[in-house]
C-alpha cells in the first residue's frame, strides 16, 4: 500500500542473495552446509506498519525483513509498490485491475520513510530453522526477478499483506505449518474490519460502503481476515508450532522499531449523515412551500433525478469489477442510473402537469432498496435518502394525480 521510489541498494541486495547462488541451479537439493551454518546468522521477521493520513494507508502495511547479522546487510521486502502514474490508475483500481510490484530497499530507508509520516513500525522476529530461512530468502530472490516482481492486486484476496504471508508460510513445509488456537473463531465481515480502521475517517468510510455489496457483509473464516497487517501480526503473534516434541511459538521476539506516538485523531466536522439530515430537512421544506403555494418545483425533481442516477452509473459499472464483493449491491436500487434516462421525459410531463409512469417504477424501487438494507450494510445516510427520496415519489404522484384531476373537471364543465 506504499510507494517507495528509493531502492537504491538492490546491487547490494544481490549480496544476500549470491549466498544461495551454489544451490539455486537446483533448488530442490540440499544447501551447503556453510550456507546453512550461515543461515542462523540471519533473521527474518514480519514488519507491521500503522496506518497514515492518506486514504491508501489507513490499513497499514506490511514487509518481510532479512537481517544478515553476519555481514551487516539488512533489506526490507514488501509488495506494495504501485505508481499513480500508471494510465488509467484510478478506473484500474475501482475494476480490480491494478498492477502492484515487489520491491527491495534497505530497512533504514524503510524505515525512515515510516519515522517521517509518524507512523509506527513493529517487527515480529520468526523462530525458522535455518532451511526455512533459506526457502524463503530463495523465493524471495525469485519473486523479484523481473518476470515475476508484478502482480494483479486485489485488496481483500491478493495484496502486499497476504503475499507476505504466503511467502513466509508456503516456504515451511506442509507439516510445519503454524497452529493457531483462533483456527475455528468466527471473524467479523469484510466490511465490519474496514470500519475498525476508519473510524474516525466517517468519508473515506462512506465511500467504501457505497461501493461494497452484500458480500462484504458475509462472515469470514480463517485466514480470510488476515488481508489487513494487525490481522496478520495477531495470528502470528498467537500461533506455535511443535518442534522435537515441544511447543514453540511461532513469534521469537517482539518489538517496536518505531513506537506507536499519540494518534492523531480528525475532528467530527461534517458527517455524511449531517449532511443527509439537511438534505432531508431542505427538501422537506421545499415540499411543503410547492404544496401551500399550490406550484410544481419540477426543478427539484430534476436534481434529485440528477444526483441519484450519476452515483448510479457507477454503481451500475461494478457489477464488471474484477472485485467480488462489489458485483451485488442493492444500493443500485436507490441510486439508479435508469433516472438519467428518464429525466427528460419526466421533467416534460411534469410540467405539463402529467404523471408520468416512471415515477411509480421509481417508487418500487426505492421500496425494494429499503428493504435490501436489512441484508446489507449501507453508506451512512443512504437509507434515509431513500425515505426522503419514497416520500417525494409519494408527494409528487398525489400533486400531479389531483391537478389532473382537476384539469378534468374543468374540462368536463
Amino acid at each position: 500500500m506504499k510507494r517507495f521510489e528509493s531502492i537504491l541498494c538492490i546491487a547490494v541486495s544481490l549480496l544476500l542473495m549470491n549466498l544461495t547462488a551454489a544451490a539455486a541451479s537446483n533448488p530442490t537439493t540440499v544447501p551447503p552446509g556453510d550456507i546453512l551454518r550461515h543461515m542462523e546468522q540471519v533473521d527474518v521477521s514480519l514488519l507491521t506498519c500503522g496506518p497514515g493520513s492518506e486514504v491508501w494507508s489507513q490499513y497499514g502495511h506490511t514487509a518481510i525483513r532479512i537481517n544478515d547479522r553476519t555481514t551487516g546487510i539488512d533489506l526490507s521486502a514488501n509488495y506494495g509498490m504501485f505508481s499513480f502514474s500508471q494510465k488509467y490508475f484510478i478506473l484500474r483500481f475501482i475494476f480490480g485491475l491494478t498492477d502492484y510490484q515487489m520491491g527491495l530497499m534497505s530497512t533504514q530507508d524503510f524505515l525512515s520513510e515510516y519515522r517521517e509520516e509518524g507512523r509506527w513500525v513493529k517487527e515480529q522476529q520468526l523462530q525458522l530453522t535455518p532451511m526455512e530461512k533459506w526457502h524463503i530468502i530463495q523465493a524471495l530472490n525469485k519473486n523479484y526477478l523481473p518476470e515475476n516482481r508484478t502482480y494483479r492486486y486485489n485488496y481483500f484476496y491478493d495484496n502486499c499483506t497476504t503475499r507476505a504471508r504466503d511467502i513466509l508460510l508456503d516456504n515451511l513445509g506442509s507439516s510445519d505449518q503454524p497452529i493457531n488456537p483462533d483456527i475455528s473463531k468466527s471473524y467479523p465481515s469484510y466490511r465490519e474490519l474496514l470500519h475498525e480502521c476508519t473510524v474516525n475517517h466517517r468519508w473515506n468510510r462512506f465511500g467504501e460502503d457505497l461501493l461494497l455489496g452484500i458480500k462484504a457483509d458475509l462472515s469470514l473464516h480463517y485466514n480470510q481476515h488476515e488481508f489487513l497487517p494487525e490481522q496478520l501480526s495477531k495470528d502470528f503473534a498467537h500461533a506455535y508450532r511443535y518442534k522435537n516434541g515441544k511447543k514453540q511459538s511461532f513469534i521469537g521476539k517482539s518489538s517496536y522499531l518505531i513506537a506507536p506516538g499519540a494518534s492523531i485523531i480528525p475532528a467530527k466536522g461534517f458527517t455524511p449523515k449531517l449532511a443527509f439530515i439537511l438534505f432531508t430537512l431542505v427538501l422537506i421544506a421545499l415540499s411543503t412551500l410547492e404544496y401551500f403555494k399550490k406550484r410544481n418545483f419540477w426543478g427539484i425533481d430534476l436534481f434529485l433525478l440528477l444526483a441519484t442516477g450519476l452515483p448510479g452509473i457507477i454503481l451500475f459499472l461494478m457489477i464488471f469489477s474484477q472485485h467480488p464483493t462489489v458485483s451485488l449491491n442493492f444500493q443500485i436500487l436507490i441510486l439508479n442510473p435508469l433516472t438519467l434516462f428518464f429525466a427528460y421525459p419526466l421533467i416534460k410531463n411534469e410540467r405539463k402537469g402529467i404523471l408520468h409512469p416512471f415515477w411509480r417504477i421509481w417508487t418500487f424501487f426505492l421500496i425494494f432498496g429499503i428493504i435490501g438494507g436489512v441484508f446489507q450494510t449501507y453508506a451512512e445516510g443512504i437509507t434515509l435518502l431513500a425515505w426522503c427520496l419514497l416520500l417525494r415519489c409519494v408527494f409528487k404522484m398525489t400533486l400531479l394525480h389531483d391537478k389532473q384531476k382537476n384539469k378534468k373537471g374543468i374540462q368536463t364543465e
